[in-house]
């Protein structure tokens, strides 16, 4: 098997996954459902001959001695992948995630103008945060790429390992990958503030070190956008915070209620008419107010302040999801899975009269259709 032919298939029907593993045939991840391709189960020599088609001898070294390696790759001028190569039950498996060679616009991901002109904002912290998959690379990718088109300034992006590859525009723009250009990301961060930057991503805030040295980054001046694994603007600032030992608690609450800007949180939902996914949204601005909440340690509280902050581009995750489904971009079921709240959430359809009984859209967009049945049940969609 070439693995030539599934990447075509995957650029050709949109694809946003690739799995392959022994034992199974290949399966794509298409709008946000698992298909299986009609083709016989993978063996292990399938698996690592495929690995090998891709992969550098360097990263091969890297599964051989630590037993995984990720690594970003260009398919000639159709497309980018980003690949996760491992070792799974002593044999060899690959998730290839499709990275869209062009770049959206704000406008078509979502952003309020709110949020737009924070991102010319000299100084400060921004963070993008949701579940794997949730399409947080392509919002960064896309901030990035309007203060390239619209500004002057040198833009650093610290990646493991390099997704969306950027040109300069009006900007200068520095990427560096781990493993390939430099050790570690406290090390690219530490790095690069001798290299004159404006604008410092960092693609994964994922260790203490990496942590503080971001927030001290931001509050030096400089303009941070980094991504962690939270769902809620809430829950992103208490992550941050229980990163660090108790006696350094109080000082990061007083540093993120001055330096922090704004946190996105995200999610996809698939279509309503089964052709692509949209992102639902929850954004926090840090006001005063917001400021206040995070410095006390009372950030049960911020979801109030999010209700109420409308006109400063603030708003929840369930009144995005809500407002998507009224307009009838998405269905019940599919904006379920990803409610914070669903019982509140599901109260308010109701008294709405936009949800009839047993769970059905009276707009169209029901429970789901059978694909949404299949994955409760825990059953993949038969493959077509």
């Amino acid at each position: 098997m070439q693995i030539d032919k599934l990447l075509e298939l995957c650029i050709e029907k949109g694809a946003s996954d690739l799995h392959l593993a022994v034992g199974t045939p290949p399966v794509v991840r298409l709008h946000g459902r698992m298909r299986a391709l009609n083709t016989p189960p993978l063996t292990p020599e399938d698996t690592l001959s495929l690995m090998k088609q891709i992969t550098s001898e360097r990263c091969q070294q890297e599964i051989a001695e630590t037993g995984g390696t990720d690594f970003g790759f260009s398919y000639g001028d159709r497309g980018r992948f980003r690949v996760s190569a491992f070792k799974q039950k002593g044999n060899i498996g690959l998730v290839l995630r499709q990275i869209i060679n062009k770049f959206l616009t704000l406008d078509e991901i979502g952003f309020p103008n709110a949020i737009r002109n924070l991102l010319f904002k000299p100084r400060g912290l921004f963070l993008v945060t949701g579940p794997t998959g949730s399409g947080k690379t392509t919002t960064l990718a896309t901030m990035v790429d309007f203060i390239n088109t619209e500004t002057d300034c040198h833009i650093i992006t610290i990646e493991d390992p390099i997704e969306y590859y950027h040109t300069h525009k009006k900007s200068v723009i520095t990427q560096r990958e781990i493993g390939v250009d430099v050790g570690s990301f406290q090390e690219a961060l530490r790095r690069a503030l001798r290299q004159d930057p404006d604008v410092i991503l960092v693609g994964e805030m994922r260790d203490l070190e990496t942590i503080s040295a971001a927030i001290s980054a931001a509050e030096t001046g400089h303009m941070v956008f980094g991504t962690l694994h939270t769902t809620g603007a809430a829950e992103t600032v208490n992550r941050i915070v229980d990163a660090f030992p108790t006696q350094q608690q109080e000082q990061i609450r007083a540093q993120l209620s001055t330096g922090l800007l704004a946190v996105v949180s995200q999610a996809l939902v698939p279509k309503m008419d089964g052709h692509g996914r949209v992102a639902a949204f929850e954004i926090m601005v840090n006001t005063p107010a917001i400021a206040h909440l995070v410095r006390e340690n009372k950030t049960h509280r911020i979801v109030s302040e999010i209700q109420t902050g409308a006109r400063h581009g603030m708003v929840l995750l369930d009144d995005h999801l809500f407002k998507l489904f009224k307009q009838k971009k998405i269905r019940y079921a599919d904006m379920m899975e990803v409610a914070a709240d669903s019982v509140v959430l599901q109260k308010r359809i109701r008294e709405e009269g936009l949800l009839a009984k047993g769970g059905v859209s009276k707009g169209g967009g029901g429970g789901g259709g059978g694909a949404a049945k299949a994955k409760a049940k825990g059953k993949a969609p038969a493959s077509r």
